[in-house]
């Protein structure tokens, strides 16, 4: 199985998404809530169905960019926030992405991508945040027993594989995620020095 555009864009077709648990991640609504400036610069990678982005945009969030590289991903959020930056809609692979972000919020993109990939996504968050910028989000604190995606792991896995590059503020069990998910996430604060 090939993890491309196609698979992807087929997977948003199909409606064939079971990890969509249909709105904002509790754990990220709580972080979200926290960041006071609407023209932060965040990124949002392999968005999906963008549940964050509408909220942000809702929220007065002008400079949110969301990317992934199925166009079938991006229907959702054109119908839910019609008026969202059209420019700020990039599909693309996230790894040839440019610019400079604040934030870049980590939501299903890590546990998507190939666990080979992972050390090449810390040098491309790295390259992509500006100095005292943040990489916040969710990633599975299980592995699972079936091949992915999604693809798991566990929490001294992810402090091996980001502290070369960012400084670790955070990385802990979620308190405040969906009953189903309780137990299973780790919340991360990655800071670039």
């Amino acid at each position: 199985m090939a993890l491309d555009p196609d698979f992807w864009n087929k997977r948003y077709l199909d409606e064939d998404t079971p990890w969509d648990m249909g709105s904002v991640s509790p754990p990220l609504k709580a972080f979200i809530d926290k960041i006071e400036d609407p023209a932060t610069r965040i990124l949002i990678p392999g968005a999906g169905r963008a549940y964050e982005a509408v909220y942000l945009h809702q929220r007065g969030f002008y400079n949110v960019v969301v990317c992934d590289w199925a166009p079938a991903a991006f229907r959702f959020i054109k119908k839910n926030a019609p008026d969202f930056s059209e420019e700020n809609l990039q599909c693309v692979d996230f790894f040839s992405l440019g610019g400079e972000f604040d934030v870049i919020l980590e939501q299903t993109f890590f546990c998507a991508i190939d666990p080979s990939l992972r050390p090449q996504y810390v040098r491309k968050v790295h390259e992509l945040l500006k100095k005292g910028g943040m990489l916040a989000g969710v990633l599975f604190a299980t592995v699972f027993d079936r091949p992915g995606p999604p693809f798991g792991g566990t929490p001294e896995e992810y402090r091996v594989l980001f502290e070369e590059l960012l400084f670790i503020e955070k990385l802990e069990i979620c308190k405040n995620s969906i009953l189903p998910r309780a137990g299973n996430e780790v919340f991360v604060q990655l800071i670039k020095e």
